[in-house]
């Protein structure tokens, strides 16, 4: 049995999404759901709207296991202040029969794969946005465009494809500014534009450096997101069902760019194996983007 190494995010919705593909592939639901309820609970006791009887060791220690197959978990130190080191995501053994995967916990997949320690990974999308994606005066808008944007010389690193948690960045604005925003609404508008900074670079790639001429960026500071563009006129923020978005005033406009997360793969770590597994994966979905 070939064992192939994948990394994987430690917590949150990517991580979610690639439990939930590899339930359905390898018939671990009741795993699945059981690593994913661990670390919500786990987020809430950080958060502080859970109260634990145990302290953080004695649960790292109820939730391990000596079976091969059975989920790991390791502690996370949180640099931020007054914040508790957080159990989340280390491993996972998975028996594919012909194959063994093995999930790796990674603080940043995308990084690891450019580095060259795994041959698979997966990582939201926006992390290659972020990072690799080259800014272009034309606007980029959905997945299947990535790699045509990464610069050869600058990683090995490939999307493959999308696992279908689509959360859209979407274009959001005040009534009395645009009652539909959208992407031509933008080529005319000059003036301030809110979004949060580590989505900067993210935003020039998505709506191209022509449509952001004449654009002053904007940054909620510490307040909600949704707040901050309401009291600016303008911005741009993840929305699932724009509920939030509307309590604060705010019409949702053009969706500009799925937040997904992909299956990435470095090629020249790659090896007959894991493209057989990348392949199971993606779940037949196509050939990679």
């Amino acid at each position: 049995m070939t064992t192939i190494p994948v990394a994987v995010p430690r917590k949150g919705r990517p991580l979610e999404a690639v439990l939930d593909r590899v339930a359905a592939v390898a018939d671990l639901e009741g795993q699945a759901d059981s690593i994913a309820s661990t670390l919500r609970y786990e987020k809430a006791v950080t958060k502080g709207t859970q109260t634990p009887a145990e302290d953080v060791y004695d649960r790292l220690a109820k939730y391990s296991d000596t079976d091969r197959y059975h989920p790991e978990y390791t502690l996370l130190r949180d640099a931020r202040l007054g914040v508790p080191r957080r159990i989340v995501f280390d491993s996972l053994r998975v028996d594919l029969g012909e194959h063994e995967l093995h999930l790796v916990g990674r603080e940043e997949p995308f990084r690891a794969l450019r580095k060259h320690e795994f041959g698979l990974g997966f990582d939201s999308a926006d992390l290659v946005l972020e990072e690799v994606v080259s800014i272009e005066p034309e606007p980029l808008s959905s997945l299947d465009e990535l790699n045509d944007r990464i610069d050869p010389h600058d990683t090995d690193v490939r999307v493959v494809d999308g696992l279908g948690d689509t959360v859209h960045h979407a274009l959001l604005s005040m009534p009395d500014v645009a009652d539909a925003p959208d992407r031509e609404f933008l080529r005319r508008y000059e003036g301030p534009l809110c979004i949060s900074p580590r989505y900067e670079r993210l935003v020039r790639a998505v709506l191209g450096t022509e449509a952001t001429d004449g654009v002053s960026f904007r940054y909620p500071d510490d307040r909600d997101e949704e707040a901050a563009i309401a009291s600016i006129g303008v911005g741009i923020y993840l929305t699932v069902t724009g509920s939030t978005a509307r309590d604060h005033g705010l019409s949702v406009g053009e969706r500009l760019f799925p937040s997904e997360t992909v299956l990435l793969e470095n090629p020249t770590e790659h090896e007959d194996a894991a493209a057989a597994v990348a392949e199971l994966l993606v779940g037949g979905i196509g050939t990679p983007v």
